[in-house]
């Protein structure tokens, strides 16, 4: 069966409190913002939900620069962080799993912060020196929740493999500082006051304990395709939330939960770990009400999104990577669900062997 063996994450080592935020956005954009987008930057930014970020930029200096980054820029320093951030996961990650490069014989990576062509999986290929067979797929387009369907297809590629010895690797990376856009258009408002940069990266293995799943349930509803997504605004990407999301995902992601944890006849309660998608604190809010969750449940969630933000679609491998190192016991449960554009929602119940 497949089994996620072990995570590796990495961030960029430039931290921005939220303080620090607040008052750089305040000096550089008092031009730009109204009272009111003030205000409401200065109240998200205050909120205790989120204390500091990473950002992909090396010093204060090149976090300036975001303001007037041109498009040449932005893509190169996409690129250049992807990759970084890609390989320092990976290598903790086959540390974890005490494996090598020799033994991946696929590789899968997903984003929505940035695009290239060939993607950056072909710069993995390079640096690891990965032989020039290997199965590999970039995968963009599910937004925040694209974690769960990379998996879902390093399994696939992982059974048709059908070697026991060989392992798939499954990259999250978001550079999210790479869409940075003010205006007083709300949504920029709130992505500018919660989103950070991160990446991870997971090895599955047929052998070996680790989190063993089945399948991962999805949901889509194109619906609410306008009320979470990526906009393109001359030439450059913007993000689009909806201020009723929270109240969406409240509605549609808990019936999701319940049909995974139905199919294995188990509780929400039964349930050891939780990691939900630390997409901010209302939306964690609303479902922990609808899933009448005590608070002890989400503190994987709330700590991820204390210490980094929303990092889109690896945050939610942050979290596990924290159950991981909580040493579950053999046969715990553990539900892990992500969500995002489209709209779309994954979620899998999985048990520790």
């Amino acid at each position: 069966m497949c089994k996620i063996i072990s995570i590796g994450t990495a961030v960029p080592p430039f931290i921005l409190k939220q303080d620090t935020a607040d008052s750089l956005l305040t000096e550089h954009y008092r031009d730009v913002l109204t009272k009111r987008g003030m205000d409401v930057m200065h109240r998200i930014l205050a909120h205790p939900g989120i204390t500091k970020r990473h950002v992909a930029v090396n010093n204060i200096n090149e976090l300036l620069l975001l303001k007037n980054e041109n498009m040449d820029s932005r893509i190169q320093r996409f690129t250049s962080w992807a990759v970084t951030l890609s390989k320092e996961a990976i290598q903790k990650a086959l540390a974890d799993a005490k494996k090598s490069t020799s033994d991946i014989k696929g590789l899968i990576v997903n984003t929505c912060t940035g695009y290239i062509c060939p993607g950056i999986s072909t710069y993995l290929i390079e640096a690891f020196q990965l032989p020039h067979s290997i199965r590999v797929y970039d995968l963009v387009g599910s937004g925040c929740g694209g974690a769960l369907p990379n998996i879902e297809m390093g399994k696939a590629v992982l059974n048709d493999l059908n070697d026991n010895n060989s392992i798939v690797v499954c990259v999250s990376v978001e550079i999210c500082s790479a869409t940075f856009e003010m205006s007083n258009d709300i949504s920029l408002i709130v992505s500018n006051s919660i989103f950070g940069d991160g990446a991870a990266a997971v090895v599955l293995s047929q052998n070996g304990p680790g989190l063993q799943f089945n399948s991962i349930d999805t949901f889509y509803d194109p619906e609410y395709r306008n009320d979470v997504r990526y906009v393109y605004k001359n030439g450059r990407l913007h993000n689009q939330l909806a201020p009723k999301l929270p109240e969406i995902l409240a509605e549609k992601v808990p019936p999701l939960i319940y049909t995974s944890l139905k199919r294995k006849n188990i509780n929400p309660s039964d349930v050891n770990f939780w990691a939900i998608h630390a997409g901010g604190d209302r939306i964690l809010s609303n479902l922990q009400t609808r899933l009448e969750l005590p608070e002890s449940k989400m503190n994987y969630a709330r700590e991820v999104l204390s210490q980094y933000g929303n990092m889109s679609s690896a945050s939610v491998l942050f979290e596990l990577k924290n159950i991981f190192d909580d040493s579950p016991q053999k046969d715990d449960w553990c539900s892990f669900t992500s969500f995002g554009a489209g709209l779309s929602a994954y979620t899998c119940l999985a048990r520790f062997v």
